[in-house]
């Protein structure tokens, strides 16, 4: 190669050189960065700016809450009701997680309510308080109010905290609901205080602050008041599905006992004491993490499950399913049993069409 060439070759090198380094920085600079991870204050701040607020009909606070409502569901427009969702929050959480709710209700054409009620289970204003049970009925009010409601087509879904509150409103207002879907719920503050002390989780300081201190001869009564077991008679003539995983208490943090008690106590209620479960084979399930060969008949293949059923039992209109997992729920499927259900009709605890999709999610505490 002669010098003319050899510059040509290296001048040319160069500017395919620039060009590359170029194109690069402009596929770095276009390309997406990870999404950053946002902190619960920071994901509650996001939550705001999409809230409504609600004021208290008990003590005139305005309260928080995500509304979704269809536009073809506003009061000035003629066309049918709509069926209404009302999501409730896990324990230390608040209003905020219900905007992940906002896409089933949309895929659904419903309206949908997620309310703080006094947010994470912390202090006695929150925890199945009189003022949060309200603040459930005023959004439900508010709902009314601004939707074209289906009153025999509303609907309550929650998990952990959220289940654990379901059970309560199932038990205080049960007239409003046409089922209840609880998951992973917690039925006896008493026990669980114990068994968050035995697991050192901080649960049972929480536990304490909302009910005034341990249990004891003390605060009995106000353990008693804010735990749905005690009431769920009250409950007996409304569809409830109750859920909970195997190994929840072990990888999680609310044991199959508090789910398998509360629907002992509504077989109970309606009559069916046969079909309660026997305190052994709660234990062995506990703290084996597995059906007993006696129950390991009582299963059915749910096409609209992603977890495996383990056991299911039905009496009266309550049911109770132990699946594969830990403290988890799975949204669609809790949609898809609820969309079954009528106020005031027998609870309808057929199967669903194969192909459903079902997210599963681990339930925050």
């Amino acid at each position: 190669m002669n010098a003319m060439r050899f510059v040509q070759f290296f001048t040319l090198s160069l500017g395919s050189i620039a060009l590359l380094l170029s194109a690069s920085s402009l596929i770095a600079a276009e390309a997406p960065s990870p999404a950053k991870r946002l902190t619960a204050a920071e994901r509650r701040a996001e939550a705001e700016k999409q809230a409504t607020k609600v004021s208290s009909s008990a003590d005139g606070t305005e309260q928080l809450v995500i509304w979704y409502r269809p536009d073809e569901a506003a009061p000035d427009v003629a066309g049918p009701s709509v069926p209404l969702l009302v999501f409730l929050h896990t324990w230390s959480g608040g209003f905020e997680q219900g905007v992940s709710w906002i896409a089933q209700a949309r895929k659904r054409g419903w309206a949908l309510l997620a309310p703080d009620f006094r947010g994470p289970n912390n202090r006695p204003e929150a925890c199945a308080s009189e003022l949060a049970s309200q603040d459930i009925l005023d959004a439900v009010a508010f709902a009314k109010k601004h939707a074209r409601i289906d009153a025999e087509r509303i609907y309550l879904v929650g998990g952990s905290g959220g289940g654990h509150m379901s059970l309560v409103m199932a038990t205080r207002a049960p007239q409003l609901w046409a089922g209840v879907s609880a998951w992973v719920p917690i039925a006896d503050l008493i026990a669980w205080h114990a068994e968050s002390t035995a697991h050192h989780d901080g649960y049972a300081s929480m536990v304490e602050k909302s009910c005034g201190g341990p249990p004891d001869a003390k605060t009995d009564a106000e353990y008693r008041k804010r735990s749905p077991l005690f009431h769920l008679a009250a409950a007996k003539d409304l569809p409830l599905d109750i859920n909970t995983g195997i190994h929840d208490g072990h990888a999680g943090s609310v044991p199959v006992s508090q789910s398998l008690r509360a629907f002992n106590a509504l077989a109970a209620a309606s009559g069916n004491t046969a079909r309660q479960i026997s305190d052994a084979d709660i234990a062995s399930m506990v703290a084996e993490q597995k059906i007993p060969a006696a129950l390991a008949g009582e299963t059915q293949v749910d096409p609209e499950r992603v977890r495996p059923v383990l056991f299911r039992r039905s009496a009266g209109q309550a049911r109770v399913t132990v699946f594969e997992g830990g403290h988890d729920s799975e949204s669609a499927a809790a949609i898809e049993w609820l969309a079954r259900q009528r106020r005031g009709q027998p609870a309808d605890f057929s199967l669903g069409k194969a192909g459903v999709k079902s997210a599963v999610q681990e339930v925050a505490k």
